[in-house]
């Protein structure tokens, strides 16, 4: 694991089969979304009923998969994170905290336990989901040259309907939030806007570096939860829909190439 601070290089972590061991205190879980029933397989031995488990995944069908939903923790884990190309971690930034709001013992133990893990910590005392927009970009995130993608400033009126794209896309998102009862408070819709014309912010979602790596995506866990949530008819989420189209016929592309058609 790289971040701006240190690195971490486990050449032979230590392993241990979940089925022998004790109750664990914190179980973090870390993989990409498609690979979440394999990992709650092979660590659901260990979770006893004081067990607290912190996912630091993208997507919210996680949260209560299956275990009790007052031992899983949330808010927003908001972790600014990637895989190079040699699939090492990039990582700057993580914010979590109790899904109902507040401070327990438990997440400030949490916070003692990853203080000096050499990233940027922020404890949320908000009730799920965490607004973003206290959060900020990470404080390192600009040295790190993440790969973007930004709108030619040759040609502007290229660039503005790219922008409306991504405003009409992300109100489709707010729309959905707000369905379900979670309205983005103003601090995430100001944050979140000024990346659309921002062509200085130098990262870039997850998804597109793993579509640019040709790598497995969350198009399902992701945008096609998002869909699921839209309970609204009259706005609809058409942008939502068209991303997922594009997303899933990549998916059959990539699966096409690796079985060799």
């Amino acid at each position: 694991m790289h971040s701006p601070v240190s690195e971490l290089n486990l050449a032979d972590p230590p392993l241990i089969l979940s089925q022998d061991a004790q109750p664990f205190d914190l179980v973090i879980l870390s993989c990409k979304a498609y690979d979440l029933p394999g990992a709650i397989e092979s660590f659901a031995p260990a979770v006893g009923p004081d067990t607290a488990i912190l996912p630091l995944l993208n997507g919210m069908a996680h949260l209560d998969a299956r275990f009790d939903p007052a031992n899983v923790l949330g808010g927003q884990c908001s972790i600014a994170a990637t895989v190079n190309p040699q699939g090492e971690i990039v990582m700057h930034s993580m914010v979590f905290g109790e899904r109902a709001g507040g401070r327990l013992l438990r997440v400030e133990a949490i916070e003692v336990q990853l203080a000096d893990a050499g990233f940027d910590l922020t404890i949320s005392g908000r009730r799920v989901p965490v607004d973003v927009g206290q959060v900020g970009v990470p404080r390192h995130a600009r040295d790190q040259h993440l790969p973007h993608a930004r709108s030619d400033p040759r040609h502007p009126r290229r660039a503005r309907r790219r922008g409306n794209l991504f405003k009409r896309l992300f109100m489709e998102c707010e729309n959905i939030a707000a369905d379900n009862d979670h309205p983005p408070g103003e601090a995430t819709i100001s944050r979140a806007r000024s990346f659309f014309g921002d062509r200085e912010f130098p990262m870039t979602a997850f998804m597109l570096r793993d579509l640019e790596n040709g790598t497995a995506i969350e198009a399902d866990h992701i945008v096609g939860d998002l869909i699921a949530r839209c309970r609204s008819k009259l706005e609809g989420a058409l942008m939502l829909e068209l991303a997922y189209a594009h997303l899933k016929a990549y998916e059959s592309r990539r699966a096409r190439t690796a079985s060799g058609e």
